[in-house]
């Protein structure tokens, strides 16, 4: 549909977007109606009185899918092949939730509404710290969705992808969130069925939720035609492992194996299953006895943490653990020991992910200048973070060379001459995909591929994280910023740096 300037704002108030009274101040504000469309387009977004996703379906013509109830959309947070997640405000009270609304092509299936409606009915049950909490169910003859906690954070999956693994004591921290939750559960008689990376939420404060109990429950694990018409790939993976170990559909010990598969995962950066997207491949029964220990591919890691990943993913479901109560019990007494033996307490939570790389030693002591006779070069367009990176590295005895353009910063950086800084760091949240190309031929050129770099990225830009070439000298670390974990990064990352002499 071609809007006009007029058109749109109009369209704003039909569908509830705006009131009329914000559409009259817009209009007052920009004083004439000579204005291109692109400019009110602009202006609508910058007051805040629409979003991207809001205008992106206007465009499309779409007149549905605003509101849910009393809950008006603002953007979607997630998707899979059964349904979508949006954050959306409650019109009234003004609170945030999470909106998850059953897929179109889902609506006119009896058995997949029940299933979507099983869910909500079972999280209602669930109200723990460590489970995303269903505050109601809306089985809308249109759309059938369910109105969630919001959790502000990332999953499990989007932060390892940016960290690659977690220390020990991070992963633990993360397994005690993880079975405190499946353990609740238990006790209630419920079973999650979808453990997955994915279906783990990180919120800010560092603690993890899980969501989206049951959603695999209900799939047909009859024969090998009716699991590949499973509605998740994850579901294949529990009727196979049921099928081949000869246990009842539904075995609580299964959510146990894929628990230890997380934890695999966690601490080694590699995932435990051979990755396909042959849904009759993931029958295969080999899939799960062919796993390489542990113990090869992470060593180092202490011996609890081997012990509980190879006893939590045992074939055989009689030797697994029996229920969550048990892995959290192993879990809690490995937590202990090893902050016993750090002798120090436990670390903040995990957080929105670090530094991807082994741990370094604690930095916090106010005289400490770890910094001393270092330079490190930043690229970042915003003078307030200038200023901030420039005033805390500075304090910890940086020498801080401070530039806008990342082409300008490069350029500094020449085979013919010294290396200007120890250490790059380029932050994408305003640079965008500068700073990602940036980053990435300073990774890959002959005279820089040996000098550490460090790319800030916002989580939520995803195709920056997936486009980063990254290794142990070349990381990311998260917007918003720790100071503390970039100080970290920092004294890791210059250890290995090339030498620098600092230009005057």
């Amino acid at each position: 549909m071609e809007f006009t300037p007029r058109s749109l704002t109009q369209r704003c108030i039909d569908l509830e977007l705006a009131t009329p009274a914000q559409i009259d101040r817009l209009w007052g504000e920009l004083r004439t109606d000579q204005v291109s469309l692109d400019e009110v387009k602009s202006h609508l977004l910058r007051k805040g009185i629409i979003t991207n996703f809001q205008l992106e379906r206007m465009l499309t013509g779409e007149r549905l899918g605003y509101y849910y109830g009393p809950y008006k959309v603002l953007y979607m947070i997630g998707a899979g092949t059964f349904a979508r997640v949006f954050r959306a405000v409650h019109r009234e009270s003004g609170k945030v939730v999470a909106v998850k609304v059953l897929r179109r092509r889902h609506r006119d299936q009896v058995a997949q509404i029940e299933q979507f409606l099983r869910e909500g009915r079972m999280g209602l049950e669930l109200r723990h710290p460590n489970i995303v909490t269903i505050y109601d169910i809306v089985n809308d003859p249109r759309a059938p969705y369910l109105v969630m906690e919001f959790v502000e954070g990332e999953t499990l999956r989007e932060i390892l992808k940016i960290r690659g693994n977690f220390e020990a004591i991070h992963a633990l921290g993360i397994m005690h969130d993880i079975c405190s939750g499946l353990d609740f559960a238990f006790q209630k008689g419920i079973t999650h069925r979808d453990l997955k990376l994915s279906n783990v939420l990180v919120h800010s404060s560092g603690r993890c939720k899980l969501v989206d109990f049951g959603l695999a429950a209900l799939a047909d694990t009859s024969s090998p035609e009716a699991i590949a018409d499973c509605p998740s790939a994850r579901a294949i993976d529990y009727a196979a492992l049921e099928r081949g170990t000869a246990v009842r559909k539904g075995d609580h010990r299964s959510d146990i194996y894929f628990v230890g598969c997380i934890f695999y995962n966690i601490v080694s950066g590699r995932a435990p299953l051979t990755e396909t997207r042959d849904r009759l491949m993931r029958l295969n029964v080999t899939r799960f006895v062919e796993i390489p220990s542990l113990y090869e591919v992470k060593p180092g890691l202490p011996d609890t943490i081997y012990a509980i990943c190879s006893k939590a993913m045992e074939f055989s479901p009689e030797k697994r653990y029996q229920n969550p109560g048990q892995v959290l019990a192993d879990v809690d007494s490995a937590l202990k020991k090893l902050q016993r033996e750090m002798e120090s307490p436990v670390p903040s939570p995990v957080g929105v992910a670090a530094v991807k790389s082994e741990s370094v030693e604690a930095i916090e002591p106010e005289d400490v200048l770890e910094g001393q006779g270092k330079t490190v070069m930043v690229v970042e367009n915003r003078a307030e973070l200038q200023d901030l990176l420039r005033e805390k590295l500075k304090k910890r005895g940086y020498r801080v060379l401070v530039y806008s353009d990342p082409e300008r910063a490069l350029a500094k950086f020449s085979p013919d001459e010294s290396n200007p800084a120890n250490c790059l760091i380029l932050s994408a949240t305003n640079l965008g995909n500068d700073a990602l190309d940036a980053f990435n031929r300073f990774v890959a050129d002959e005279h820089t591929k040996l000098i550490p770099a460090i790319l800030l990225v916002d989580p939520k830009q995803q195709h920056i994280v997936r486009g980063a070439s990254t290794s142990d000298r070349h990381v990311l670390i998260p917007m918003p910023l720790k100071v503390r974990e970039l100080r970290e990064a920092l004294v890791h990352l210059t250890s290995k740096s090339v030498d620098a002499t600092p230009q005057q």
